[in-house]
């Protein structure tokens, strides 16, 4: 649309427009004001964004692997057992988070699953490799125990590793209208 040609409006006032519709760009509500700095347009992202959809997921994923590490110890499951249970519940607490947002804005239990699984799957993916990756191939990891140090500084650094490998992956989803960026319509 030409700006130019429209010069001699007053735009701040539509009420009397003979076509209300006319200028619907610049005075329809995109349901996101008051959170600042332009982030919901596709394309450009700040890195705050980035950051907040992947502490959101990490949040999750967090919760999920420390629960599936207590829960796989005291049923005094193996190594790869209690992984594996602690990675359902990272995914699990990751869409659980993301849904509970989702449905108190009013969504179908359907659709919030949708988005929740379109908005976080590859996230959360992404900071189970490297959260994993790091625990498995950390020297004495997975043989430490939830009452040692050790266990919870490697847990640490590998769950500070996946945020910082997974903050990009948002920016450049959210960027392209995916991820969080699906999520972001339903807030109020």
């Amino acid at each position: 649309m030409q700006h130019e040609a429209h010069s001699h409006h007053d735009h701040t006032d539509h009420r009397n427009h003979p076509d209300p519709t006319a200028h619907v760009e610049h005075a329809a509500p995109t349901g996101h004001e008051g959170h600042g700095d332009g982030h919901h347009t596709p394309g450009k992202v700040s890195w705050s964004m980035a950051a907040r959809a992947t502490l959101h997921c990490l949040t999750g994923c967090a919760i999920g692997e420390v629960l599936g590490m207590v829960i796989g110890t005291a049923l005094g499951w193996g190594n790869t057992q209690t992984m594996i249970l602690a990675i359902v519940l990272a995914f699990f607490f990751g869409y659980a988070l993301t849904l509970r947002g989702i449905l108190s804005a009013g969504v179908d239990f359907k659709t919030a699953f949708k988005v929740a699984l379109a908005a976080d799957t590859l996230s959360i993916a992404v900071m189970e490799i490297i959260d994993n990756g790091i625990i498995a191939l950390w020297p004495g990891a997975m043989d430490a125990h939830l009452d040692e140090p050790f266990f919870w500084i490697v847990l640490a650094i590998a769950l500070a590793a996946a945020f910082v490998i997974t903050t990009p992956v948002n920016k450049w989803m959210i960027g392209r209208g995916k991820g969080h960026a699906v999520v972001h319509q339903y807030h109020h």
